[in-house]
């Protein structure tokens, strides 16, 4: 619950969902080499992190196509946790997209992998790299 007294939580199922779609773009990219498709994902991955998760084009796609289709959440999460791992992921982004423009095609091609690795763990098996590094920052920071 915010101040305010309204609950932020959001689906658990909408993030997971994201990564999906996210594993998928970015295998494409590594099949492809496509820069413009790494840039596409950065933006993706930058509104989540600055607008919120809730706001990134996916979870819209989440809200309007899948979750009317699906039984009531019955579990729900903070948006912080997913927020930052939506960072980490611009980050990631970021860096392959630099390493394409620059010529170091082995470095784009290896930031997208690890962006990638990470997608696929949250798709697949619900375990959010992102989502765990602010949990273990937050408690390092008290």
């Amino acid at each position: 619950m915010t101040s305010n007294g309204i609950d932020d939580r959001i689906d658990v199922r909408g993030p997971r969902f994201g990564a999906a779609l996210t594993a998928v773009v970015l295998a494409a990219v590594l099949i492809s080499g496509s820069g413009w498709l790494l840039a596409w994902q950065a933006l993706v991955f930058a509104v989540g992190a600055v607008a919120g998760v809730r706001h990134s084009p996916y979870a819209w796609l989440f809200k309007v196509l899948v979750r009317p289709r699906l039984s009531a959440p019955t579990a729900f999460e903070d948006p912080a946790p997913p927020r930052f791992a939506q960072s980490v992921g611009l980050f990631f982004a970021l860096v392959g997209l630099a390493g394409f423009a620059v010529g170091a095609q082995w470095l784009g091609l290896a930031a997208t992998a690890a962006a990638l690795a990470a997608a696929f763990l949250n798709a697949a098996f619900g375990y959010c790299l992102g989502c765990e590094m602010y949990l273990l920052l937050r408690r390092a920071t008290g």
